[in-house]
């Protein structure tokens, strides 16, 4: 569900601005969490996991707000950063959401073990609703103002614009930035989910321990994807835009081999230091994708972003169905990802911009602002 609904909203940001589409994302969100807890049955259920899986596209809106709001020498890291953070707002989540449960069961809103959960979800709700105001009252959709005021501020306005969202869908360096972000953040997706368990099986560890040294894989997102945005734009200063594709390259050919290292890893402290390798180059990785991609069509910045995102959900989903279909164990599936990763870098080679453009746009301008690129 967030596959389409990223794609959906990278649009909807070119057509009605970040702020307004990410308060629609948060009021979604807070129905569709609060709703979950009334499920009665699997299909209850599942239609509300489905539901706020659209909550995941508030990623695109990021990403499309910061490549707005920032300059271009600085846009790489401040893309990253809020991604990164967004990340580790996921771990957060996993560990303080068990305690307002059992805080639910304690107070008496719950009145057993079994549903302590159900109440719980009322408070992230309650949390995306304030979020949702708080947004639409302190952000506009551009450094000058809102797009309802100010239509010639939007991405897609000036010449060219009508059909800056099909010349994107055309362009194949969105789809190779598509299949670079699957082989980054899709690849970070599945170690998350499985981290644990390969340490529990592979190195006989409790539970808790196991989990104590998965954590660490995202633990990384505290600075390491902000350090691959930041590294970008420094490349940046030196060789422009194709400064930025080269370090995107590097990066995830380190990547690759970092996975093919941790995947042979057989004591224990070399692989978790295989590991936190491993991690930080994934979230660097992904922190130089998204400096580059504010500049491929800023006409279209929206459904670049929505696209480039949305493959790194399918990506997950791919990984994940190799290792079903295959039955293959998982410390071999890692060794071919590994090789798969390589691969996918060096889809960046497709990733050029004509001579005009290879210089940095104006240091004082953001990406998508004006007439920046007219």
């Amino acid at each position: 569900m967030t596959v389409l609904a990223r794609i959906l909203i990278g649009y909807l940001c070119d057509r009605i601005g970040p702020r307004k589409a990410y308060a629609g994302v948060l009021v979604f969100g807070a129905i569709s969490v609060a709703a979950s807890a009334f499920a009665y049955d699997f299909q209850t259920y599942l239609l509300s996991r489905l539901c706020i899986g659209v909550i995941g596209a508030s990623f695109v809106i990021t990403q499309y707000h910061t490549s707005v709001m920032f300059a271009p020498n600085v846009v790489g890291m401040a893309n990253a950063t809020t991604a990164g953070w967004g990340n580790l707002g996921g771990g957060v989540t996993q560990a303080v959401m068990p305690m307002i449960a059992a805080g639910m069961l304690s107070l008496g809103f719950a009145s057993s073990q079994l549903s302590k959960w159900r109440p719980a979800m009322f408070v992230p709700a309650a949390v995306m609703l304030v979020l949702a105001w708080a947004y639409l009252r302190f952000t506009t959709d551009c450094p000058d103002g809102n797009y309802a005021d100010l239509p010639e501020r939007r991405p897609s306005a000036g010449p060219g614009g009508s059909g800056a969202i099909a010349s994107a869908v055309k362009d194949p360096r969105v789809w190779a930035l598509a299949a670079i972000y699957g082989g980054c953040f899709g690849m970070e997706l599945f170690v998350n989910e499985r981290a644990a368990g390969y340490y529990q099986d592979r190195f006989a560890l409790t539970e808790g321990a196991a989990g104590v040294i998965a954590a660490l894989f995202g633990l990384m997102n505290l600075f390491a994807r902000s350090l691959g945005g930041f590294l970008g734009d420094r490349f940046a200063v030196s060789s422009g835009l194709a400064g930025r594709v080269k370090w995107l390259v590097i990066i995830m050919l380190a990547e690759g081999v970092a996975l093919l290292l941790f995947s042979r890893m057989a004591i224990l402290p070399l692989a978790v230091g295989a590991m936190i390798l491993f991690s930080l180059c994934v979230q660097m990785a992904e922190g130089a994708t998204f400096s580059v991609v504010p500049f491929v069509n800023p006409r279209a910045l929206g459904v670049v972003s929505g696209i480039v995102g949305a493959g790194g959900n399918v990506g997950a989903v791919l990984y994940a169905q190799f290792m079903l279909h295959s039955s293959a164990a998982l410390e071999d599936c890692f060794y071919y990802f590994g090789f798969a990763v390589v691969i996918v870098g060096l889809f960046g080679l497709v990733v050029r911009f004509p001579a005009e453009r290879e210089a940095e746009p104006g240091e004082g301008a953001p990406v998508a602002s004006g007439d920046a690129f007219t």
